[in-house]
């Protein structure tokens, strides 16, 4: 497997991956739902916002350029991790408001350890020459951003293409002209769904750069194994909010379960600090409660791979299990594998 654990160097302190970034909605016009996770789970000092939100929320960036910080902003402790993304998902329909440099100093003001170039994500209703234009365009706005950026901020290049030459020709491509510190790569969540195909995508980022890799938007609870046997060093994930909204249930090792379908049960199986004592019931009517269960769950998930790769079990094992549910993802999963071991 190309599972592996590394320190990342950042301005506020060393980060273990392969590590999850939770997806918070500062920024957002709508409230910030994002449950208050940093005192109460304690190796999660991550967080991932959206810099074109912030920028663009007038009283909270004004309080920001007048000195506050965005992390009191967002009441976590001063040592947490910020991923400030470009917003780029903004762009999906939209035309770009932004660029490389006005972008960098967003994020620089927004005091971010990792800043991702700004991006024009794909879209299966595209013409092929559209999405060209649009992976051709995000690759000069890194170039731009690599010869502009010269803070301590590590800087992601995003990365964008449907088929796997693509996505290698363009990362080494990028080695080749810019200086960054690892590879963001993006587009992936119109395709979710298509597990066969993120999963060749991810293994040509993986086998074009021995950098840090981060994937955009696919750290829900399915997908963080099969990330993990790829090498993938972190992910991003608002699925715990999504989740959450529908009423869905997060189960570490299984997935999700509507609870309007459960009636019978008196408690959950879960002994998160959300659920080992409280009742179904409460938590099905209270929505932050649940967005609260679904974070432990991702993180769960993430701690359970971690020590089965810890303990010396057979992953591979392990993940057979894991996936024998889900026809779809089995399928996936051995399709990575015959990959995987080709290269390993």
């Amino acid at each position: 497997m190309l599972y592996r654990q590394r320190t990342l160097d950042t301005p506020h302190g060393p980060l273990e991956t392969p590590v999850l970034f939770p997806v918070r909605n500062i920024g957002k016009r709508s409230s910030d739902n994002t449950p208050e996770y940093a005192d109460s789970i304690p190796d999660l000092r991550t967080a991932m916002v959206n810099a074109r939100s912030i920028r663009q929320r007038d009283p909270q960036w004004d309080r920001l350029r007048a000195g506050a910080t965005l992390r009191e902003e967002m009441g976590v402790p001063s040592n947490t991790i910020l991923f400030a993304d470009s917003g780029g998902f903004d762009f999906h329909a939209a035309t770009v408001d932004t660029t490389p440099a006005r972008t960098l100093e967003t994020q620089n003001q927004l005091d971010a350890d990792i800043y991702g170039t700004v991006d024009l994500p794909l879209s299966r209703e595209n013409r092929a020459a559209k999405n060209q234009r649009r992976i051709e365009q995000s690759t000069r706005f890194a170039i731009e951003a690599s010869d502009t950026h010269d803070g301590d901020a590590l800087l992601f290049a995003s990365v964008h293409g449907y088929d796997p030459e693509t996505v290698g020709n363009v990362v080494r491509y990028l080695e080749r002209h810019g200086d960054f510190d690892g590879y963001a790569l993006g587009s992936m969540v119109p395709i979710r769904t298509d597990y066969e195909k993120v999963t060749k995508l991810i293994l040509a980022a993986r086998r074009a750069t021995d950098k840090h890799l981060h994937v955009y938007g696919l750290g829900g609870i399915v997908y963080q194994p099969l990330l993990l046997y790829l090498g993938v060093d972190s992910f991003d994930s608002s699925a715990f909010i999504r989740s959450a909204g529908n009423r869905n249930y997060l189960v570490p090792g299984f997935g999700g379960t509507e609870l309007h379908q459960i009636e019978e049960l008196e408690h959950l199986p879960c002994s998160c600090p959300v659920c080992w004592s409280r009742s179904l019931s409460t938590i099905r009517e209270n929505r932050d409660l649940l967005t609260e269960h679904n974070l432990w769950s991702l993180v769960t998930e993430l701690r359970r791979f971690r020590y089965m790769a810890a303990s010396g079990e057979d992953i591979e094992s392990y993940l057979d299990l894991r996936f024998s549910g889900n026809e779809v993802t089995q399928r996936a999963y051995r399709i990575a594998k015959q990959q995987v071991r080709r290269l390993t």
